[in-house]
C-alpha cells in the first residue's frame, strides 16, 4: 500500500508522528494509500522552514514573482490528465468535473500574474512643505492555508498562489481524503521556479490545526469546510492575533418564477443539484418554484432528467454525470437525511435509497433524490446535505420565496430564473446573499472578481480571490518622508499642520 508523504523544504518527508489516516477509493470503498498526520512538532518544523525561505523571496521583484506564477501555469496545462486523473481516483469525480476543478484554480494563478500591477502602492507628492507621503503592500510573513475535500486543487491554488505571489511564504494543510493532487501541485510550483520552503504541504487532523492556529510565527489562516469549524478556527485565530478568513456551509436556493424558461430551469437545476454528487458548496440543493403551476411543471420537467442520470465511476468514461461521494461515512450521513426527509413529512418524488452500481457495491455511491412538499421546518431544508438531494420548497408569490432564502442562515449563493429583467433586478439588490445568478445556476464569480457568501457562510471581512485577495496577503505600511529643501532651521513642538 502506497505511504503518502508531508512536502517540507523541498522534499517529501515521511511522517514521524506513528498517526495516520486511510485515503479510499471511493468508487471501490477500498483503501489505496495512508496518509501521514502530522505533530505538533512536525508543523513547527514546516514553519520553521517557511520562515526561513520568505524574506528571500519577499525580496524578489513582484515581476520575477509573477514568472514564476506563468510558468506553473504552464505545468498545470502540462499535466492537466495527470492531476485531473489523480483526483478522481481520490475524491471520485468524474474526470471532466477534475479538470474543472484544476482549470478554476489556474484561473486564480494566472490572475496573480498581475501582481506587480496589483501590489502598487499610493504616493503623494508635496503633501506638506517638502514632505511626500506613500504607501507600500508589504508581504505577511508566512502564511497558512487549511482547505477540505471537495475541491483539492482549486482552493488550495486559490490560497496560496496570491499568498506566495505577493512575498509570502504558505504552509497548506490540505484534506486528508484526498491528499495527492496538493502534494503535486508543490511540486510544479518548484519546477516553476519557486525556492525550496516557500510552499510547504502538511497533512494532517485537529492536531495540525491547533498547531497552525497556535504558532506565533504564522500571521494568516484560511480556511474553507463546515460552519462549526469555520467558528472554531475564526475565533481561535483572532484571539491568537491572526489575521483570519473562513468561508462555511451552504444552502443555496434557486427561484423559478412562473415566466422562467422551465426546461432551460430543470436543466440548470440537475446539474447544479447533482454534479459532483451534490459535493459544493455552491451547489442548489433548494428549488423554490413560485406557485403550484410553476411547481407541478418544474417536477413534470424534473423527474425525467434525474431518473436519466448515469451513476459511475471516472473510469467509465465522460458521459457518467456523478460519481461516488467521498466516503462511505458521508454515505450514511446523506442516507440518514433522506430517510429523515421521509419521516418528516416531504414527498420523495424520485427515490435512490436502493441504488446499487454492479461491480461496485463496496463503493460509496448515492442514488439521486428529489423531494416536494418540503418545508422550512425539516431538517433536509436547515441542513447541507452534501449529497445528491435536491428538496423542492412550493412559495405562493415572490415575496415568499426571495424571504426563504433570505431568513435562511446560510448565505453562499442563490439564483432566480425569469424573464422579467425587472424581478431580476430587485432580486439581484435585495437578496443577503454574497453571489447571486440570473438564469445562472452555480454563480461562481471568475478569478478577477471576488468569492464569498454572507451571514453564516462567511466568517472575516475579505473573500477569496480577486482583489480582496491581495489586501488579506499584504498589510500596508505607510511612509511621511521629508526632504527639507530651503527650511528655517530649528525644532517645531507645536503639532503639525496642513497650512
Amino acid at each position: 500500500m502506497q505511504e503518502l508523504t508531508h512536502y517540507i523544504n523541498g522534499e517529501h518527508v515521511k511522517g514521524t508522528s506513528g498517526r495516520f489516516a486511510d485515503v479510499f477509493n471511493p468508487a471501490t470503498g477500498e483503501v489505496q494509500a495512508k496518509v501521514p498526520l502530522a505533530s505538533t512538532q512536525e508543523m513547527e518544523l514546516a514553519v520553521a522552514v517557511a520562515a526561513s525561505a520568505q524574506p528571500a523571496w519577499a525580496a524578489v521583484n513582484p515581476q520575477r514573482r509573477a514568472r514564476v506564477m506563468m510558468k506553473f501555469v504552464a505545468l498545470l496545462q502540462r499535466d492537466m490528465d495527470k492531476l485531473a486523473e489523480a483526483l478522481s481516483r481520490e475524491h471520485g469525480k468524474t474526470l471532466p468535473d477534475a479538470a474543472g476543478d484544476v482549470q478554476r484554480g489556474l484561473e486564480v494563478v494566472e490572475y496573480c500574474i498581475g501582481a506587480p500591477h496589483m501590489l502598487k502602492g499610493e504616493f503623494t507628492d508635496s503633501a506638506g512643505p517638502g514632505i511626500d507621503m506613500y504607501s507600500m503592500k508589504q508581504p505577511l510573513g508566512v502564511t497558512a492555508g487549511i482547505t477540505p475535500f471537495n475541491f483539492p486543487a482549486m482552493i488550495p491554488m486559490w490560497m496560496f498562489a496570491p499568498a506566495i505571489v505577493c512575498g509570502n511564504s504558505f504552509i497548506l494543510k490540505p484534506s486528508e481524503r484526498d491528499p495527492s493532487v496538493p502534494l503535486m501541485l508543490a511540486e510544479l510550483m518548484e519546477e516553476a521556479g519557486l525556492p525550496k520552503g516557500v510552499l510547504q504541504v502538511v497533512n494532517g487532523d485537529k492536531e495540525a490545526v491547533d498547531a497552525i492556529l497556535n504558532n506565533d510565527t504564522i500571521q494568516s489562516v484560511g480556511f474553507v469546510g463546515s460552519t462549526p469549524i469555520a467558528e472554531y478556527i475564526y475565533g481561535t485565530g483572532c484571539a491568537q492575533g491572526k489575521r483570519v478568513q473562513c468561508f462555511g456551509g451552504a444552502k443555496n436556493h434557486m427561484i423559478i418564477m412562473p415566466d422562467a424558461d422551465m426546461d432551460q430551469a430543470a436543466d440548470a437545476l440537475v446539474g447544479a443539484g447533482y454534479g459532483a454528487a451534490g459535493e459544493r458548496c455552491m451547489a442548489i440543493s433548494v428549488a423554490v418554484p413560485v406557485g403550484d403551476e410553476t411547481a407541478d411543471r418544474l417536477i413534470e420537467k424534473l423527474v425525467p432528467r434525474v431518473e436519466a442520470l448515469k451513476v459511475g465511476p471516472y473510469t467509465a468514461g465522460n458521459d457518467v454525470d456523478y460519481g461516488p461521494v467521498v466516503t462511505g461515512a458521508a454515505k450514511a450521513n446523506i442516507e440518514r437525511l433522506v430517510q429523515t426527509g421521509i419521516d418528516q413529512g416531504a414527498k420523495l418524488v424520485v427515490d435512490g435509497r436502493d441504488f446499487s452500481l454492479q461491480g461496485y457495491e463496496d463503493g460509496f455511491f448515492v442514488g439521486a433524490h428529489l423531494f416536494d412538499n418540503v418545508t422550512k421546518d425539516m431538517d433536509i431544508y436547515k441542513t447541507e446535505i452534501f449529497g445528491p438531494v435536491l428538496s423542492t420548497v412550493r412559495a405562493q408569490s415572490y415575496e415568499e420565496a426571495i424571504g426563504l432564502a433570505m431568513d435562511h442562515e446560510y448565505g453562499n449563493g442563490t439564483a432566480i430564473f425569469t424573464r422579467d429583467g425587472d424581478t431580476a433586478r430587485d432580486f439581484a439588490n435585495r437578496i443577503n446573499i454574497g453571489m447571486v445568478g440570473v438564469n445562472v445556476p452555480i454563480p461562481v464569480p471568475l478569478a478577477y472578481h471576488t468569492f464569498g457568501g454572507w451571514k453564516k457562510s462567511v466568517f472575516g471581512d475579505l473573500n477569496q480571490h480577486g482583489p480582496d485577495a491581495f489586501k488579506f496577503y499584504t498589510r500596508t505600511k505607510t511612509v511621511t518622508s521629508r526632504w527639507p529643501s530651503g527650511i528655517k532651521e530649528g525644532g517645531e513642538f507645536s503639532i503639525p499642520v496642513m497650512e
